[in-house]
């Protein structure tokens, strides 16, 4: 059985891998000259840069996924590297919040502007994003929405309310915060998919509380060294990789309703059984299937649908080290609600944006050589306004002259902003050498619709059995894998939506899955000491409260009904 894949992004490799263990024999096909996507490193003359993905994650994903390829991630050389600071929150006026996973410096942090009850309620907010990250592994990321039914299943309808997938993050967080900072704080997360937080569920409080509860790491030798560890466990399985290998269209069966293989931009052919598409799959359903009305239905429709933001990205050479600045910093715009508002609803560049800036070298100092440091900076835009080819007589100037001038006032706002706000001028006297991506870059580079840098939105109809499916409804044996098909965006996501890919394609083919169902093996359980014993019959401080409340009650009421019987006489 052979299995042609399309893409040799982090979805694409580790789908590859699941399914050369499960027998299958499997070629990837991927455009550019290297593998990750987005998960990918650019160099220059010693300096290293993460192109997309920085910070290491749900790392229990990651685990899974090792696990399920029979070994972990040091046996397959990832070597992970903590961030002993998850971040550096800069404001407007001068002030600096220090994000850690250390709960006395939290208690200090939060105490300094809402007192002991702020406090509380944190641990309170992080309860609820430990329910929201439970319960999204367990009925989402581990489970497949092909159909409305999928929506309606007892399990995932009990807890869907504890989602709170209809009350934006935003919102949710004044629950718990009062002051505009915390509140800021702790929603400006929301970025990493794309979205503004004002917009956003508040289920992704979970990724606040991850960031806690299991830390930020970094992998030594840039978060590539995860992806390129997988296509090594692949290729050992029989994998075959074939890099700078653009392909032009899916190829079908004659009466169109199968795909049979693809045809490459040379010309040559490449047959398969089951054909997998990692490019992104706006992009799929409008360049790489085949024209039938169902698809071009579908494609159209999918070019409407909200999509994430874009950025432009620089990747700073400098030519000495920057102290002031630590490994992750977010710069926030005074004009919070606003900045969202101008990328979501106008597709721009803020007057005042905010941005993140990653220094690689401060957690792994082979990031840039001895003395020096690598700085890159992520600054959210809106995306490109219409789909690759689409005319538009919008009388908007080219794009690259437009984006230009783009680049250039988000590069002075960025440089002035770090100077008022850190106090130094050291960065802009400092850079020896720029590269630069733009959401042109994004879209060309590796076919990202409209640029949009973590493809469709993350809002609730956009989610779940409203996100595109993993198997292409108008197509047989043609499956998705990657940001914008189920479960999601972000590379641990995409992870467990190559195991939910894998395990439809092996159900298909009605071939055994080679992995358990992920679930973590207890071992050296004492059958005294760790055996659970649910303590049913309780009397404590609470109960007592309660029977004196009841007894006061009943009381109460036997008083006012002897007072009513004594009346009616």
């Amino acid at each position: 059985m052979l299995t042609l894949s399309t893409g040799a992004g982090a979805g694409g490799v580790a789908l590859a891998a699941r399914l050369a263990k499960a027998g299958l024999r499997v070629t990837v096909v991927e455009k550019n000259s290297f593998t990750g996507g987005r998960c990918s490193l650019i160099h220059h003359e010693g300096y290293r840069f993460d192109q997309g993905p920085s910070l290491f994650l749900l790392p229990q994903l990651f685990r899974d996924t090792f696990a399920d390829l029979d070994t972990t991630m040091p046996e397959a050389g990832v070597d992970l590297l903590r961030c002993e600071t998850n971040y550096n929150v800069w404001f407007h006026d001068g002030e600096r919040f220090q994000l850690s996973s250390d709960v006395a410096a939290m208690r200090r942090e939060i105490e300094r502007w809402e007192g002991p009850e702020g406090f509380e309620r944190w641990v309170s907010w992080l309860q609820e994003g430990h329910r929201h990250y439970e319960i999204s592994v367990r009925e989402v990321l581990k489970k497949n929405f092909m159909n409305i039914y999928d929506m309606v299943r007892p399990s995932f309808l009990a807890k869907i309310l504890d989602m709170h997938p209809f009350e934006s993050i935003w919102t949710r967080a004044g629950r718990y915060f009062y002051t505009e900072r915390l509140r800021r704080v702790f929603t400006f997360a929301t970025m990493y998919m794309g979205m503004s937080p004002f917009d956003a569920p508040a289920t992704y409080s979970l990724l606040q509380y991850t960031e806690f509860a299991e830390g930020i790491w970094y992998p030594k030798g840039g978060f590539h060294q995860v992806v390129d560890a997988l296509v090594k466990i692949g290729e050992k399985m029989g994998v075959q990789y074939r890099l700078d290998t653009p392909v032009s269209r899916v190829l079908t069966s004659p009466d169109g309703k199968r795909s049979t293989g693809v045809l490459l931009e040379g010309g040559e052919e490449l047959s398969a059984d089951v054909v997998i598409l990692n490019a992104d799959l706006v992009y799929s359903y409008s360049n790489l299937l085949p024209r039938s009305p169902s698809i071009e239905r579908h494609s159209r429709s999918l070019q409407k649908k909200d999509a994430s933001c874009s950025s432009i990205s620089f990747y700073w050479s400098m030519s000495r080290k920057i102290p002031e600045l630590s490994t992750h910093n977010i710069f926030l715009a005074e004009e919070y609600q606003e900045s969202f508002d101008s990328i979501f609803e106008k597709h721009g560049l803020p007057n005042e944006p905010s941005f993140y800036v990653n220094v690689p070298s401060r957690v792994d100092p082979s990031a840039a050589p001895e003395g020096k440091d690598s700085i890159i900076v992520l600054v959210p835009v809106g995306h490109l306004t219409r789909s690759k080819g689409i005319d538009s007589d919008d009388g908007l100037p080219a794009d690259e002259q437009r984006w230009d001038g783009i680049v250039k006032r988000a590069r002075a706002e960025v440089l002035s902003i770090i100077a008022k706000r850190v106090g130094t001028t050291a960065v802009q006297d400092s850079i020896a050498h720029e590269i630069v991506n733009t959401p042109l870059t994004w879209e060309n580079k590796f076919n990202l619709d409209k640029g949009a840098i973590l493809g469709l939105s993350h809002n609730f109809f956009n989610v779940l059995w409203f996100r595109p499916k993993t198997r292409a409804p108008e197509l047989e044996r043609t499956y998705f894998v990657g940001a914008s098909t189920h479960p999601g965006t972000g590379v641990p996501i995409v992870l467990a939506g190559a195991k939910i890919t894998a395990e439809q394609i092996l159900d298909d083919l009605r071939l055994p899955k080679p992995w358990g169902d992920g679930e973590m093996r207890k071992k050296g359980l004492s059958r005294i000491m760790d055996a659970p014993r649910y303590t049913w019959a309780k009397f404590g401080t609470e109960e007592f409260t309660v029977l004196v409340l009841v007894g006061l009650f009943l009381l109460f009421l036997s008083y006012y009904t002897s007072m009513l019987a004594s009346f009616s006489r």
